[in-house]
């Protein structure tokens, strides 16, 4: 998959893209991602990118001219998504989207944002990893580079490992637990060391329904409630305290 960064701060990417489990994908070249200074195509003597907005205001404002110039340079995979705070909220199924296609591209706004033909005119839609302000879109790229790029076969070492983290079902992810077997007093549930898989799987199901429930709420109010068989897994485990009745059958 090739991944496309526009950015006035391309060292900030490229470093972070070296790193861990995207810079792996990238020596495999399981992932291309390639980072475009902005600044590059900047026509005067000053590398200037950003403008004083029409109107009056405070802030500057990234200029359509170098933004289309360096786009047009390297005719990147699209979608290119601005990021930006009006666009659609980053979660794991829009990862999910991104990391089914061959490659997409990210435009990191600086300052109050960008001339607004660059959204109309350049853009293909806007992405924003949730309802805070940042400095520039840097530091979201990362966010989805990570999410999507962790989805894309062949970049994890177990591909199963993504199927039972959180959200994958609209759930929390359930606890985990490692040696020793005990520590400071706190140890490790009894069927985690059963060595009864069937079971095993059936608790961490009740531990992420159980979790989701007491901590995020709304992913449970998202996905239509919890159904027969958690409900069932629940009180297997003794953790249904306080989760309502299902609903009445019709007569």
């Amino acid at each position: 998959m090739r991944i496309d960064v526009f950015t006035i701060f391309p060292e900030m990417v490229e470093h972070f893209a070296t790193q861990s489990l995207v810079g792996r994908a990238q020596a495999a070249r399981t992932l291309d991602i390639r980072v475009h200074d902005l600044r590059s195509c900047a026509t005067d003597p000053h590398r200037s990118v950003d403008d004083a907005p029409f109107g009056g205001g405070a802030g500057m404002v990234l200029m359509p001219e170098p933004v289309f110039a360096a786009v047009e340079a390297v005719d990147p995979p699209r979608p290119l998504l601005y990021l930006g705070p009006a666009g659609r909220r980053l979660d794991q199924g829009v990862a999910r989207e991104l990391a089914a296609g061959d490659g997409f591209s990210l435009l990191c706004g600086r300052y109050e944002g960008v001339d607004e033909r660059i959204r109309e005119h350049l853009c293909d839609g806007e992405l924003s990893i949730g309802d805070v302000v940042l400095s520039g879109g840097e530091v979201a790229a990362m966010v989805v580079v990570e999410a999507v790029g962790r989805l894309v076969p062949g970049v994890m070492g177990n591909a199963a490992s993504a199927d039972d983290e959180s959200f994958s079902d609209g759930l929390l992810e359930y606890p985990h637990y490692t040696r020793p077997a005990e520590f400071r007093g706190w140890a490790v549930p009894d069927v985690l060391r059963s060595g009864d898989h069937g079971r095993i799987a059936r608790w961490r199901r009740a531990q992420a329904v159980r979790r989701t429930l007491d901590r995020r709420p709304d992913l449970v109010v998202a996905r239509g409630g919890i159904d027969a068989a958690d409900r069932k897994l629940l009180a297997e485990f003794g953790l249904d305290d306080g989760v309502s009745p299902p609903p009445a059958e019709p007569a």
